[in-house]
């Protein structure tokens, strides 16, 4: 017989496999609870989220274009600034499939404040493709369907090789 026991202590969780004759060996998961019961609607929340700041995105992906020192680091931001818009649709899809329902376009916005240099931006952007990767494994978390768990993993890696190429960026500019 092989089975599985939650243990919990505290903010840890274990999991347990036992084999009959008492073998058994526990899997550590610390600070994280994998399944939460609301972990649909937390999803569905983060990927509203996602979609709802597009058009500031994509003002701000044109700044950093128009600003970039060599013609090099304008193709290596315009390549992200095309990945988050698949993201975009990406995420439109996920958010119809899991509930019939299509998001309305981004709201427009009225003026951007650019970030005070390039470096700046290219700064912000890092720290924020990091922060993405953090708010879309909530996202992963609540998805159940192959494909689905296929498309947010596709966008995690992508926004992990983003953060690779702004710390690219950063270094190359800061010499």
């Amino acid at each position: 017989m092989f089975g599985y026991c939650p243990i919990s202590m505290g903010q840890y969780h274990f999991w347990r496999s036992s084999v009959s004759g008492g073998v058994g060996a526990c899997n550590f998961f610390p600070n994280q609870t994998y399944y939460p019961e609301n972990a649909l609607n937390k999803s569905l929340s983060l990927i509203k989220d996602a979609v709802n700041g597009e058009k500031e995105d994509e003002m701000f992906y044109d700044y950093l274009i128009s600003v970039a020192p060599t013609q090099k680091d304008k193709t290596i931001i315009a390549s992200i600034r095309d990945d988050e818009k698949k993201h975009n649709q990406m995420f439109r899809q996920l958010y119809c499939e899991l509930t019939g329902v299509t998001l309305p376009p981004g709201e427009n916005i009225e003026s951007f404040t650019p970030p005070k240099s390039y470096l700046d931006g290219i700064e912000k952007a890092l720290f924020g493709e990091l922060g993405a990767v953090e708010r879309y494994r909530q996202i992963f978390f609540g998805l159940s369907e192959r494909h689905q768990i296929n498309m947010i993993t596709e966008i995690i890696t992508d926004e992990i090789k983003h953060a690779a190429k702004y710390n690219f960026l950063f270094a190359k500019n800061t010499r």
